[in-house]
């Protein structure tokens, strides 16, 4: 029980100083770091509410979310190798299941939709990354491998090793092949679905525009011409006169 319990808080730590380029010693990492915290005080959480002590479980959440920003409820199902970068503001529901040596930056909820009971939480597979900001709402799976992008808000299932952008999110990347138009992924330095599409938009109001410009021209010139029409029979009359 407890070299099981060394191992995990050991392979932890192994996660932190592997993922994050910042961590200078695994003693800073124990100590300081609040994401590393938040899970520790899941694993803890998690074992009394596994052993039907649900208050205790959610006092111990509650804590951890007032200490770290990060809120975890007990009932999640966290895999090992777990690193959340910088923590604040990170959210991850009931019925959560997230996989083996996932990633997961600021600000990123792993949330439900509706108020049904059951799994209403996404599953990540394993070797996720979540960047910042983004938010799976929904009982699907995030397949292992899988990338997505700072921002992006995922409503629905994503495949093994492909990369999610945008709002909603689409499959820009699977096994490293475009989908579509779309540049590598580092969290920022990604193609925009809706971005792409206000440039689209853009341009067509731009060609509508001129459109209407060139419209104008041919009305006014149409009107002028009616009026010089119109004052023909006037100057006839005036020199029969």
């Amino acid at each position: 029980m407890l070299k099981s319990y060394l191992e995990n808080i050991k392979s932890e730590i192994d996660a932190v100083m592997e993922r994050d380029p910042a961590a200078r010693s695994r003693l800073e990492v124990a100590l300081l770091y609040s994401g590393f915290k938040a899970v520790r005080s899941y694993r803890r959480a998690n074992w009394f509410y596994r052993h039907n002590m649900k208050f205790i479980a959610r006092a111990i959440s509650q804590r951890a979310r007032h200490k770290t920003g990060v809120e975890i409820h007990p009932g999640a199902t966290i895999g090992k190798g777990l690193f959340i970068d910088h923590g604040m503001g990170v959210v991850i529901g009931e019925t959560t299941v997230i996989g083996d040596n996932c990633t997961i930056y600021q600000n990123v909820t792993l949330g439900g939709t509706g108020k049904h009971t059951g799994k209403r939480h996404p599953t990540l597979g394993d070797n996720v990354m979540v960047g910042s900001g983004a938010k799976v709402l929904g009982p699907f799976t995030v397949g292992s491998g899988a990338r997505v992008a700072a921002g992006a808000v995922v409503l629905d299932a994503v495949p093994e090793n492909a990369t999610a952008v945008g709002v909603p999110a689409r499959v820009v990347r699977v096994n490293g092949m475009k989908v579509s138009d779309s540049e590598e992924l580092d969290q920022i330095h990604v193609s925009d679905p809706v971005s792409q599409e206000l440039c689209r938009m853009n341009l067509k109001y731009t060609q509508m525009k001129r459109q209407m410009v060139e419209m104008q021209l041919q009305l006014e010139a149409m009107q002028k011409k009616l009026e010089e029409m119109k004052a023909l029979p006037a100057t006839s009359d005036s020199e029969e006169a």
